[in-house]
């Protein structure tokens, strides 16, 4: 006859680290940032004509962001309920971000691992001068030996 014996442990959570705007990367994930909202902007969903009838491909309600701190600025894609949190004048703290390519340019996003809270005013001005989703990336691919 076998016994068992329960063993609890405990997890020690790590406190979240926090990155600045410049420090954002092409295809990475896992980014804790605050931010501020400088302008939010609804994406008018396309549309699809079908005899007579023309209607929406998709239902979502899709806004592009720009967000920033004072390293930087990026355009973020908010998509259906985070529209209405991600709007101009807003400060936000985005956990578990990640970047998405969208024609060679960084975007960042929140998927349903990530997490978007509006948190109090920060005194820093965004700097609309580094936007690093007007710096265009080229996919190269390295031949291995």
């Amino acid at each position: 006859r076998a016994s068992y014996t329960m063993s609890t442990t405990t997890v020690q959570q790590t406190k979240p680290v926090f990155v600045k705007v410049d420090e954002l990367k092409p295809g990475k994930n896992g980014y804790n940032l605050t931010v501020k909202v400088v302008e939010s902007n609804p994406v008018t969903p396309a549309t699809r004509k079908n005899g007579s009838l023309t209607r929406p491909f998709r239902t979502h309600r899709i806004a592009e962001c720009l967000i920033g701190d004072d390293t930087g600025c990026i355009l973020f894609t908010a998509r259906n309920d985070q529209v209405d949190v991600m709007k101009t004048g807003a400060t936000v703290t985005l956990r578990n971000a990640k970047i998405d390519m969208f024609k060679d340019t960084m975007r960042m996003a929140v998927d349903k691992w990530g997490l978007i809270q509006v948190t109090d005013h920060v005194s820093f001005e965004v700097n609309r001068q580094n936007n690093l989703s007007l710096v265009e990336y080229e996919l190269v691919t390295v031949p291995v030996q």
